[in-house]
C-alpha cells in the first residue's frame, strides 16, 4: 500500500523555512493497527507523525504518535494535519473537525495562519518542587504546578530558559511524561518564553509544543491579568505562537510550511 506523507513545519517563523516544529503527516485510506502507525512512526523519527482518516464526509480522525509512544495531545501536528487538508488536498471549508483522544478539535482558517482549539490545562500548584527539579535547574523554581501529564516550572529570568541544558536522566526521573521551563518574555511584546523536555516520551526537546501551551497559556493569562499572549519557545529551531484564554479552551495561533511532500510505501 501507498499511503500519501507529508513533512509540514508548525509554528513556523514566516521568515525561515526551517523554524518551527516538523511533523509527519499520514493519510490513510483504509484501517491500520496501532502498532503499524506506531512503526512508521519510529521510521519518521520526528517528534510526531499524525495519522489522517476521512470520517462522515465532512470531519477525520485524528492520531498522533511520537517515535516511541500514542499522544493524547498535540497542537504542532494537528496544526500540520490541517495545513495538509487545506494546501495539498484542497479542502475548501472555513473550519476542520478532528475527532481525538482529547476529544473533538477544530481548526479554523486566520488569514495567513492557522487557529486551533485545544482544551486548556490548569496547572495545579505543587508546595515543594522535586528535587530533581532543583538540581536540573541548579536552582529552586520560582513556582512550580502539575498539569495533566506535564510538569511546569517557572523562573524569573529568561536567559535560564534559553541557556538550560538539562541532564535528560533527571528529567525522565521527574513525576511527569514531560517537563515545561519558562520565564517571564525578555523582548517587547513577548510574553513568555519556554523549552519542553519529553525523553520518556521519545522526544528529549521538542522544538515547539501546542499542547504545552495549554498549560502555559493558563498560568500566564492568571499572573498578567490577560487573556491573549504572544510565546516564544526557545528550542534551537524556536517557534512563536499566539495565545488566547476563554474559559475552558486555548486557542493557538500559528503559521505552517509544507517542506516535504511523497508517499509512505507499508
Amino acid at each position: 500500500m501507498k499511503f500519501p506523507m507529508y513533512i509540514v513545519d508548525a509554528f513556523s517563523s514566516s521568515a525561515d523555512p526551517f523554524s518551527g516544529n516538523p511533523a509527519a503527516v499520514c493519510i490513510l485510506s483504509e484501517n491500520r493497527s496501532s502498532a503499524w502507525m506506531q512503526q512508521v512512526a519510529a521510521e519518521m523519527n520526528l517528534s510526531e507523525t499524525a495519522f489522517l482518516q476521512r470520517r462522515d464526509g465532512d470531519s477525520w480522525n485524528l492520531r498522533w504518535f511520537t517515535p516511541r509512544c500514542e499522544v493524547d495531545l498535540c497542537g504542532h501536528a494537528t496544526l500540520a494535519a490541517a495545513h495538509v487538508i487545506w494546501r495539498e488536498l484542497g479542502d475548501s471549508r472555513w473550519d476542520l473537525l478532528f475527532h481525538t483522544r482529547s476529544g473533538l478539535l477544530t481548526a479554523s482558517k486566520a488569514e495567513a495562519m492557522i487557529s486551533l482549539d485545544l482544551p486548556a490545562d490548569p496547572p495545579q500548584k505543587l508546595d515543594v518542587a522535586p528535587e530533581a527539579l532543583t538540581r536540573l535547574l541548579g536552582q529552586a523554581p520560582y513556582w512550580v504546578g502539575q498539569g495533566r501529564h506535564f510538569l511546569l516550572a517557572v523562573v524569573e529570568d529568561a536567559r535560564l530558559v534559553r541557556n538550560l541544558q538539562p541532564d535528560m536522566s533527571l528529567v525522565a526521573s521527574l513525576p511527569a511524561l514531560g517537563l515545561i521551563v519558562t520565564a517571564p518574555g525578555d523582548e517587547p511584546g513577548l510574553d513568555m518564553v519556554s523549552r519542553f523536555f519529553a525523553p520518556r516520551m521519545g522526544v528529549p526537546e521538542d522544538p515547539v509544543t501546542g499542547a504545552a501551551h495549554c498549560v502555559l497559556a493558563v498560568y500566564w493569562s492568571t499572573r498578567l491579568g490577560k487573556n491573549r499572549l504572544q510565546a516564544f519557545q526557545a528550542s534551537q529551531r524556536t517557534g512563536r505562537l499566539g495565545l488566547e484564554i476563554t474559559g475552558d479552551r486555548v486557542y493557538l495561533l500559528g503559521r505552517t510550511r509544507t517542506q516535504l511532500a511523497g508517499e509512505f510505501r507499508g
